[in-house]
C-alpha cells in the first residue's frame, strides 16, 4: 500500500495553509508559498521526486497544482504514467493513469477554467491598478530595501555574495535581488 502525500499551496506568506487539505488523512504534506504561474517551486520539485509507484497525491484543487494548463496536463500524465495517483478534493477528480476518454476530458476542461480564472484574474487586477493611477491612488509597490541597502546589496553582489546569500541576509526573494542588480 502506498503513502497518501498531500500537497499545498498558497500564493502569499500571509495566507492560511489549514484549509486546503483539513481533515485529509496523509502520510507527509509538501507547502509552497508561492505563485501557481509556473511550475517553479520547491516543495513541488520535491514532491515530484518523492512520490513513488503506489502512492497517492492529494491536492485541494487543480488551481493549486498549477494554472497553466499545459502545466496541469502534464504534470498528471506525468505522475500517472510513474504509477503515482492523484486526487483533486474540490473537484472530486481521481487520476489513476486509466486513459478513459471522460476523465481526460474532465481534466481538459477543468484545467483550461483553471487557467482562464488566472487570465480573468490579472485583467481585473490590470484594470484595478490603471483606475487607481488614474486617480492618483496607486504608487506601486514599495521598496523592499532602502537606496542605501540597494548599494550595499550590489556592493556585496559584486564583491562575490551569491543571490542566495543576499537574499536570506535582506529578508527578501532572490527574485527581489535580482531587481534590484538589474535596476543598477
Amino acid at each position: 500500500m502506498g503513502k497518501r502525500i498531500g500537497y499545498v499551496r498558497v500564493s502569499t506568506v500571509d495566507q492560511n495553509t489549514q484549509r486546503q487539505l483539513d481533515g485529509i488523512k496523509l502520510d507527509k504534506v509538501y507547502t509552497d508559498r508561492a505563485s501557481g504561474k509556473d511550475l517553479d517551486r520547491p516543495a513541488l520539485a520535491e514532491v515530484l521526486r518523492y512520490v513513488r509507484e503506489g502512492d497517492t497525491l492529494v491536492v485541494h484543487s487543480m488551481d493549486r497544482l498549477a494554472r497553466n494548463a499545459i502545466d496541469l496536463l502534464r504534470t498528471v500524465e506525468d505522475l500517472t504514467g510513474r504509477g503515482v495517483t492523484i486526487e483533486f478534493i474540490k473537484e472530486g477528480q481521481r487520476y489513476t493513469g486509466e486513459r478513459k476518454p471522460e476523465q481526460v476530458l474532465m481534466l481538459q476542461v477543468l484545467a483550461a477554467v483553471a487557467q482562464f480564472e488566472r487570465a480573468i484574474l490579472k485583467e481585473r487586477q490590470r484594470e484595478g491598478i490603471a483606475i487607481a493611477r488614474a486617480k492618483g491612488l496607486y504608487k506601486g509597490r514599495r521598496h523592499r530595501l532602502s537606496p542605501e541597502q540597494a548599494d550595499a546589496l550590489r556592493s556585496k553582489h559584486r564583491e562575490g555574495t551569491t543571490v542566495v546569500a543576499l537574499a536570506k541576509a535582506y529578508g527578501v526573494s532572490r527574485e527581489t535581488v535580482y531587481s534590484y542588480l538589474r535596476a543598477a
